[in-house]
């Protein structure tokens, strides 16, 4: 494993700075450039002297080269933002990764192993709304989310689909990101978000991990562009059904003879009961022919902000995820990782640490 991340890392750095392997061969003094490929591929071993000599040549620290908690070469993200500038996303990624990467590292050695198979969606960007929809009720009812699928969602995915779900501050304008590693996905998800904004984040990452290979989602997303790109509009249509499936919603009855206060009144209410935004629900309705499209954008943003509750914001999840801190935990008492590392890890003191165990029910005692 090592030396096959020592050699991604030096092919991550080679592409970085622009050198082919003939030029990264005459820079190491090797014969040809096969020695370089087999390095970059794992075939052939790093010397400690070859080592050094990266650090050296490319300008790169050691642990870059040898940390198994970054993912520099391996891990490709895609996140959802408005208006977060380049080298402040850039810095946040890093970040990110450290997370998804000492998870990969440390629930390896504790023996948990990823899935062997990865699910997909049959849709690609010539699919239709209309088929993105129908592959979103089917998700659900495969996947029993039951009658309010918000709540079963990240259950799901993490225990079914085996994708790591985090709850982070992503900080302002960060919604949140997918992430592809070779053997892991991960979604992040802005825990400062409303709840229903926050579920419809999670349905929505989650279709671009699903169709990752057939469409290969931008490396950032303007969440501000609602038109958004082919991919973009699928993923919306099926965090849309996955949320809000028609069974869901058969209690919601006929919005035509509704007046507008009332009509109002029931999509807080529906809304609230399923965790999703009541704008997320209006144009569901308006997709599934319950609503129309005038009669959706007659209604006041206002009185659908936080689902029409005045003042009243519940308390964001806690930080990260169960499985997250229960391989944490587990790599604490293995000696895996020492408390402060893993303190510095979550970025959090050493007391908050202990806070955060308790917080996601994790009975484990930190002993310093």
């Amino acid at each position: 494993m090592a030396d096959q991340i020592i050699g991604t890392r030096i092919k991550a750095l080679r592409q970085e700075r622009g050198l082919s392997q003939e030029s990264l061969a005459q820079l190491f003094g090797f014969k040809d450039r096969q020695t370089v490929s087999a390095i970059e591929t794992g075939v052939r071993r790093v010397t400690a002297a070859e080592l050094l000599l990266a650090v050296e040549k490319l300008n790169a620290p050691i642990d870059y080269f040898t940390d198994p908690f970054r993912l520099d070469g391996e891990g490709r993200f895609s996140w959802r933002q408005s208006g977060v500038k380049g080298p402040q996303l850039a810095e946040y990624e890093r970040r990110a990764s450290r997370w998804v990467g000492a998870y990969r590292s440390l629930a390896a050695q504790l023996g948990r192993r990823a899935p062997l198979m990865r699910r997909a969606l049959s849709l690609t960007r010539l699919s239709t709304f209309e088929d993105a929809m129908e592959v979103g009720e089917r998700f659900a009812a495969e996947l029993e989310l039951g009658e309010v699928p918000a709540q079963r969602l990240a259950g799901a995915m993490q225990d079914e689909l085996g994708i790591l779900v985090l709850m982070v501050d992503a900080g302002r304008g960060i919604s949140g990101a997918a992430c592809r590693l070779p053997e892991l996905d991960a979604v992040l998800i802005s825990r400062g978000e409303v709840e229903g904004r926050r579920n419809f984040d999670l349905a929505h990452e989650l279709f671009h991990i699903l169709t990752w290979d057939a469409m290969p989602p931008k490396h950032v997303e303007d969440a501000r562009d609602f038109g958004g790109n082919r991919a973009e509009q699928l993923a919306n249509n099926f965090a849309a059904s996955v949320l809000m499936p028609k069974a869901a919603l058969e209690s919601f009855g006929d919005c035509g003879p509704l007046e507008m206060d009332e009509l109002i009144g029931r999509l807080n209410a529906a809304a609230n009961e399923l965790s999703v935004t009541s704008s997320a629900l209006r144009w569901r309705l308006v997709a599934l022919g319950r609503l129309t499209r005038a009669r959706a954008q007659a209604i006041p943003e206002s009185a659908l902000r936080n689902n029409g509750r005045r003042d009243e914001v519940a308390p964001p999840p806690a930080l990260y995820s169960r499985p997250f801190m229960e391989v944490i935990a587990a790599a604490i008492d293995r000696g895996h990782i020492s408390v402060r590392r893993a303190a510095v890890l979550v970025g959090l003191p050493i007391d908050d640490l202990q806070e955060l165990f308790t917080a996601h029910g994790i009975d484990f005692a930190i002993d310093l």
